[in-house]
């Protein structure tokens, strides 16, 4: 049986969540947010600091870990992140989102 990273296992095994609460505003898919990278885990987190992006899904892992899946508005290529393509939508936690006014 193959082994799934944790962002590649089949879609039938995610949770999906409706909204979550961040910085003390609801957010669900749709909701645009400023990228407030904490964690500098890697380039991408520095290169998206200050972006405004949408939110495309909201997850949660086998460990009740939750991850925000967001599109940048000002990506070419934002068409594919909808698509779930690589490259094209990226991972934050809650409280990395600032919520946008409408």
């Amino acid at each position: 049986m193959p082994l799934f990273g944790e962002w590649d296992m089949p879609e039938a095994q995610r949770v999906s969540l409706e909204s979550i609460r961040a910085a003390g505003v609801d957010l669900k898919p749709g909701d645009r947010v400023r990228l407030r990278p904490q964690r500098q885990a890697d380039i991408m987190d520095m290169v998206l600091a200050g972006r405004i992006a949408t939110i495309e899904s909201i997850e949660q892992d086998f460990e009740d870990r939750i991850h925000v899946a967001v599109t940048v508005d000002d990506d070419p290529g934002q068409d594919w992140g909808r698509q779930h393509k690589p490259g094209h939508r990226f991972f934050f936690q809650p409280d990395e989102l600032e919520p946008l006014d409408p």
